[in-house]
């Protein structure tokens, strides 16, 4: 054998980190997904290799469409700042002579990534094969709460001393991702991680006790279904659920499982039970059921689905809005559930900017005598304590109060957006992000009681889809709840068989009000099972609706400012999050 038959391939010799020039990119945009329509509004990037800056670029770029007034609350990027700005066509292939030949770096980088490669796709432009590396992924296997309370780039920028504060935008974000790169490197140099190979194989690094667990996954099916890891005491440590049993398992014990804190109960874990499940959604179902019955330690949701709160419309003479923590069965209307106060309150704020209902906490006689306070004065309340309003016109209020919480929220949405754009054009940017908050918190509730109810206000609904292995699911849901799930034999005669599954479906009584028999979030978890393409719906007793005026049609820009705050945000405040800015910052 010749030396250079011997010889090792490039990969095998590893390419050494310091010797490598990387790009770090990040983007600000209109939106979360490309592919819906969102645009890039600016790209940042800096060149570095060997710890040295050799080149940054930046630039705005024209979206040619409004840049709606969440995000430019959130960015500071106006319309009218990107009106003379260049069009995607022209920012993106300078971009990308800028980054040839790099490692191209980010944090979340399949957003990042994913924007700039749909628009080279949509201009038939190459994508250049670029090695990517992912701040934010690398961060979780190596930062512990110790250092750091989460992986979002503000908290890593303090972390590692970063010298570029994160503020969306899109060079200073590039900036503060150059600095936590720098300090993960230097973190992981002292692991014994000095080539890029090396990098993409720390997570496998498994201790030999870890390893030698894996015996504890032979007995599992490879089926969908539940598993709990439980100690020598047999006290449930975690909950999960997974499409293949026995293959989620074995993964704890190998380098697919980089989480400290899943390395930490593993190591606990004396042996893993099972729950299977004749469909996924049964799986995710059972989880959260199991989750809140066990409360494992290790779980971080769904711990306690009864710690809520809602906000109530009171029936009294004089209606007002009140947060409680239980539904009664009282012809109130209610909105939520909330699973923090201070969000509930932000909701009870945004309509109060919009309502002129009274604000005092105690119940008034039909025929008050009192004093008005300093919201009366301020013509921010109708002022019944002192005889001001008549019962008609007050009801007249509470009428276009409740048609905002069933039906239509446009006048809490345009209220509350005009003020926002005003605060906004004034550079008011802190106080129109409360008003944007506020409004936030609104259109989730609503939207999630108005699907909420109609799903739980059906006695019985029966859905099948046909999935991927081309067999046919079948979920029976009564009043929101899971009630039966299954899947249809080959051989079977599709009608006679479903009959079967509804006749052997569990009994399940309405929950009280407009709360659904389940958890809020198990009829969620159902609702976006029904929501899918393909869903077929089989017989439905009762009404599943959603107001043509319904406020799921606000989400979307709601959506997308709340994933980009997850960035910048403290750690420890509670918020409900989906896509769209910039996920999982």
């Amino acid at each position: 054998m010749s030396r250079w038959d011997a010889q090792m391939s490039f990969d095998e010799l590893g390419r050494p980190l310091r010797e490598l020039t990387f790009c770090v990119v990040d983007l600000e945009t209109t939106g979360g997904s490309a592919a819906g329509g969102s645009m890039i509004t600016e790209i940042g990037a800096v060149k570095v290799r060997g710890g040295e800056v050799l080149g940054e670029f930046q630039t705005l770029v024209n979206p040619h469409a409004a840049i709606p007034p969440f995000i430019a609350v959130l960015t500071g990027i106006t319309s009218s700042m990107v009106a003379t700005a260049p069009s995607i066509e022209s920012a993106l292939p300078s971009f990308l002579e800028f980054a040839q030949g790099c490692v191209l770096v980010a944090h979340n980088a399949p957003f990042d990534v994913g924007f700039l490669q749909h628009f080279a796709a949509q201009q038939g432009r190459p994508w250049p094969q670029f090695e990517v590396l992912d701040t934010a992924r690398l961060a979780r296997r190596v930062i512990t709460r110790d250092d750091a309370p989460n992986c979002k780039l503000s908290s890593l920028a303090v972390a590692f001393g970063s010298t570029t504060t994160p503020n969306h935008r899109a060079l200073s974000d590039a900036r503060a991702t150059v600095d936590v790169l720098h300090g993960l490197m230097e973190r992981l140099g002292g692991l014994g991680v000095h080539t890029l190979e090396e990098l993409s194989t720390f997570s496998s690094r498994v201790s030999p006790a870890v390893r030698r667990k894996r015996h504890l996954a032979e007995h599992l099916p490879h089926a969908p279904g539940v598993y709990l890891f439980r100690d020598e005491r047999d006290e449930v440590l975690y909950v999960g659920t997974s499409r293949d049993l026995r293959t989620r398992v074995r993964s704890y014990f190998t380098a697919s499982e980089s989480r400290a804190r899943m390395g930490e109960m593993v190591n606990l874990a004396g042996s893993v039970d099972h729950v299977e499940c004749a469909t996924p959604l049964e799986a995710g179902v059972r989880e959260l059921r199991l989750i809140a019955a066990h409360r494992p330690r290790y779980n971080r949701r769904s711990r306690r689905p009864d710690k809520v709160h809602w906000v109530k419309l009171t029936v009294e003479p004089w209606p007002r809005l009140s947060l409680v923590r239980k539904v009664a069965d009282d012809g109130a209307d209610y909105l939520g559930p909330f699973s923090s106060r201070g969000t509930a309150e932000r909701c009870v704020a945004a309509l109060h900017e919009t309502f002129t209902v009274r604000q005092c906490t105690d119940r008034l006689p039909l025929t008050p005598t009192r004093s008005p306070c300093v919201l009366a004065e301020m013509q921010r309340c109708l002022s019944p304590c002192d005889g001001s309003v008549d019962v008609d016109t007050y009801a007249g209020e509470v009428d276009r109060l409740r048609t905002a919480l069933r039906e239509d929220a446009d006048q809490v949405v345009e209220a509350l957006t005009r003020r926002m754009a005003v605060l906004a054009e004034g550079e008011r940017f802190e106080e129109a992000g409360v008003h944007r908050d506020r409004l936030s918190a609104f259109v989730r509730a609503a939207s999630r009681t108005q699907r909420l109810g109609s799903l739980s206000g059906c006695a019985e609904l029966v859905a099948a889809r046909r999935e991927d292995d081309r067999r046919w699911a079948v979920h029976v849901v009564r009043h929101g709840r899971l009630a039966a799930a299954g899947i249809i034999p080959v051989d079977a005669h599709a009608g006679d068989w479903v009959r079967g599954l509804r006749e052997s479906a569990d009994t399940v009584l309405p929950g009280v009000g407009p709360t659904p028999a389940a958890t809020a979030e198990e009829s969620e978890l159902v609702l976006r099972w029904l929501e899918q393409p393909g869903v077929r719906l089989v017989h439905v007793e009762g009404e599943w609706t959603c107001p043509v005026g319904g406020v799921a049609r606000h989400l979307e820009v709601h959506d997308a400012v709340a994933t980009s705050r997850a960035g910048l945000v403290p750690f420890d405040e509670r918020r409900q999050l989906t896509t769209v800015h910039r996920p999982t910052r």
